[in-house]
């Protein structure tokens, strides 16, 4: 693949998680920017301009669900389409009722995480042309899956690369 597919603005509190998103990612063609957490994301949303944001849900200061909502709120970043990547479980955090457009579960294969992300970043082409060409996609959908610890939501330490 050649060039850089799109931007990919990744959350997460958990730095080996991240790195593992990042590496997958561009490994695909896209460029990766990352922030620790929610507050952080915000901090940098305006001038990274990603195509697409992950979202753990679990973090310090501002958690995932919180960032979304904010996300959604601000007129200059409403359009954004947002997938979270959690050890939650889809209907613990609202899923994609929530202003959130995909839903991807830890551990998740890296081969799904990019397949959302295409999905994701080829709807908002279709959706805003100005952000991109003229190629299309299919609509997202959710990702099922649920992870969870003695039965809490919680970030599960062994996402797995391939």
């Amino acid at each position: 693949m050649s060039g850089v597919s799109g931007r990919v603005l990744v959350v997460d509190d958990n730095k080996v998680i991240r790195q593992l998103i990042r590496v997958n990612l561009e490994l695909e063609g896209f460029e990766v920017v990352t922030a620790a957490d929610g507050a952080e994301c915000l901090d940098v949303v305006h001038q990274v301009r990603p195509d697409v944001v992950t979202l753990d849900v679990v973090m310090p200061r501002l958690d995932g669900i919180k960032t979304a909502e904010r996300l959604r709120s601000d007129p200059r970043t409403s359009h954004l389409p947002v997938a979270i990547i959690s050890a939650c479980g889809e209907h613990e955090v609202g899923g994609v009722s929530s202003g959130v457009d995909a839903f991807l579960a830890k551990p998740f294969e890296p081969s799904e995480l990019v397949r959302v992300v295409r999905q994701l970043m080829h709807r908002e082409r279709r959706e805003r042309p100005e952000a991109a060409g003229p190629d299309g996609g299919e609509e997202p959908a959710a990702v099922e899956g649920l992870q969870e610890q003695d039965g809490r939501c919680a970030d599960a330490p062994g996402a797995r690369a391939r």
